[in-house]
């Protein structure tokens, strides 16, 4: 029995299967169609979730400007117990209307109701239906009234002032020295009503009033004098316009003889007396050049107003005019005589030399010494509105 054992051969061992390690995967079992197909039907019924990829912000996001948030609009709300609009006039109810009457109404004029405004905001109505007056260059400018149109007595100063002799204030003096008559006889008094059928004569010659408005702005040269004339026949600014104006004109305000600078002059009287009279405060630059260096302590003085023997004088500025401390430029609105001069003077320094340079919101540009030129209707027109 022994030896029948050992004959057999033994049967090779059969290997054993080895677990599979963490991390190694297994062999997928194949499925059947069945289960594929039931698989893929769900898989394309479930809904994918779309990954949101962040956005990013620009680098010029912090400078960017903030959009104001849309007005959110508010829904239509439906009319209360009012029915649908008709669209004829002929479905609209005629009973009981409210409205007021058409055109088309049947009715004459005189049965129809007239709507009466009341009496309390008549003016304001009065005010707001009146057109507007058009302004800028389109704006006509005023005319003078001939002696015609005159519907009202005119004083015996603003006819001479109308008439180009001189501003109200010396048309005045000249009234007070005899120099003017009505009607052949002498009148001393300014306030005399001229009548549109009076005669009125300046130093025997017949003056009228001028139709037509003059404007010039000259540049004033040295040793002319600024009047209309000069009893000593020296050369007035008039010599300089000559003959290339035919209206009487004279200067508004005055220059020293020896200052040179901006110089106004028209026929306009009611413009002269508003740049004249100290309360409009008609700003005026000039450029003084002492005799010697002007000191930063007289600075302080002058800005607070010095004293002078006809009273204060204010200085609305005042600083050096270039890289030389003897040449200031001073802006000033007063209109007394020589007060530039006069200011320097009280603190011991010599005006050598007197130019204006601005006068009333004008300049001398493109203005020669000597010369002149008509003022633009929008150079006027800022005259006459000037505050």
């Amino acid at each position: 029995m022994e030896d029948d054992k050992r004959s057999k051969p033994a049967k090779a061992a059969t290997p054993k299967k080895k677990a599979p390690k963490a991390g190694q995967g297994v062999a997928p079992k194949k499925e059947s169609a069945d289960a594929a197909s039931s698989r893929k039907s769900k898989v394309s019924a479930t809904p994918r979730i779309a990954k949101k990829t962040p956005k990013k912000t620009p680098f010029w996001a912090p400078f960017a400007k903030k959009e104001a948030p849309k007005p959110v609009q508010e829904e239509e709300r439906p009319s209360r117990g009012r029915g649908p609009k008709p669209k004829f006039q002929d479905e609209r109810p005629k009973e009981g209307r409210t409205s007021k009457p058409r055109h088309n109404d049947p009715r004459p004029l005189s049965e129809r109701p007239t709507q009466r405004l009341s009496t309390e905001n008549l003016n304001e109505r009065k005010r707001f239906s009146q057109p507007k007056k058009p302004m800028g260059k389109n704006a006509p400018l005023p005319k003078l009234t001939s002696p015609e149109e005159m519907e009202e007595p005119m004083r015996l100063n603003k006819f001479l002032a109308h008439c180009g002799i001189a501003a109200r204030r010396q048309a005045a003096d000249f009234v007070k020295q005899g120099l003017v008559t009505v009607n052949g006889e002498v009148e001393p008094n300014p306030g005399y009503p001229v009548q549109p059928t009076d005669e009125v004569r300046f130093k025997g010659e017949v003056v009228k009033l001028e139709e037509r408005k003059i404007y010039i702005l000259m540049n004033k040269p040295r040793d002319i004098i600024t009047t209309s004339n000069d009893e000593k026949g020296r050369k007035t600014v008039l010599d300089i316009v000559g003959k290339k104006v035919e209206e009487r004109i004279f200067p508004v305000g005055r220059l020293d003889r020896m200052t040179s600078g901006l110089l106004l002059l028209t026929n306009d009287g009611d413009l002269a007396k508003k740049l004249s009279h100290p309360s409009h405060k008609v700003q005026k630059v000039y450029i003084a050049t002492l005799d010697k260096p002007f000191h930063k302590a007289d600075f302080e003085k002058v800005k607070k107003g010095l004293v002078l023997e006809d009273g204060p004088a204010p200085v609305d500025s005042l600083h050096y005019a270039g890289e030389s401390k003897n040449e200031l430029e001073i802006s000033i609105h007063m209109g007394k005589n020589r007060i530039v001069r006069r200011i320097f003077e009280h603190l011991g320094y010599e005006v050598v030399k007197l130019d204006r340079t601005y006068y009333a919101g004008l300049t001398k540009k493109d203005i020669g010494r000597g010369h002149f030129r008509h003022l633009t209707d929008k150079e006027i027109i800022m005259l006459k509105h000037f505050k």
